[in-house]
C-alpha cells in the first residue's frame, strides 16, 4: 500500500531544500532533481504546494522525463484534502484532443476533394471553351 500524502505534507515540502510535486494524484520528491531540471529550478518551485499536472502536461515532457518520475515517487495524494486535484483537466484535454482529431480529418478530406474539384473545373472549362478536350 502506498503512503498517503496530505495537503499539509505537500505544503511543508515546497522549498528548494525539500520539494514535493503533485502530478496526476501522485506525489513525487524532486528535491535531488531540482538542480538538474532543464527548465531551471524556478519552474518547479512555481508549482510547489499545488497540483502541477496541467503545467507538466502543457510543457510536453518526454518519455524519459516521465520515466524519471518513478524513482521520485513518494505516495498518493489524499482524495479529500484541501487542495482539489484537477480531474476536470483530463476531460478538457480529451475534448481538445477530439476537436483536433476532427479538424485534422476534415482537413485531410479537403486535401483530396479540393484538387479534384479544381481539376474537374479546369477540364469542364476547356471543353466548354474549345468544344473538345
Amino acid at each position: 500500500m502506498s503512503k498517503i500524502i496530505t495537503y499539509d505534507d505537500l505544503k511543508a515540502n515546497s522549498t528548494k531544500n525539500s520539494l514535493y510535486v503533485l502530478l496526476h494524484t501522485k506525489v513525487y520528491n524532486v528535491t535531488k532533481f531540482i538542480e538538474e531540471h532543464p527548465g531551471g529550478d524556478e519552474v518547479i518551485l512555481a508549482e510547489a504546494g499545488k497540483d502541477a499536472t496541467e503545467a507538466f502536461e502543457d510543457v510536453g515532457h518526454s518519455d524519459e522525463a516521465r520515466a524519471l518520475l518513478k524513482g521520485f515517487y513518494v505516495g498518493e495524494f489524499e482524495k479529500e484534502g484541501e487542495l482539489k486535484v484537477k480531474s476536470a483537466a483530463k476531460n478538457v484535454s480529451a475534448a481538445k484532443s477530439a476537436a483536433v482529431n476532427n479538424a485534422v480529418q476534415q482537413g485531410s478530406n479537403m486535401m483530396y476533394f479540393a484538387p479534384l474539384a479544381l481539376l474537374t473545373g479546369y477540364f469542364a472549362w476547356r471543353y466548354l471553351s474549345s468544344g473538345s478536350l
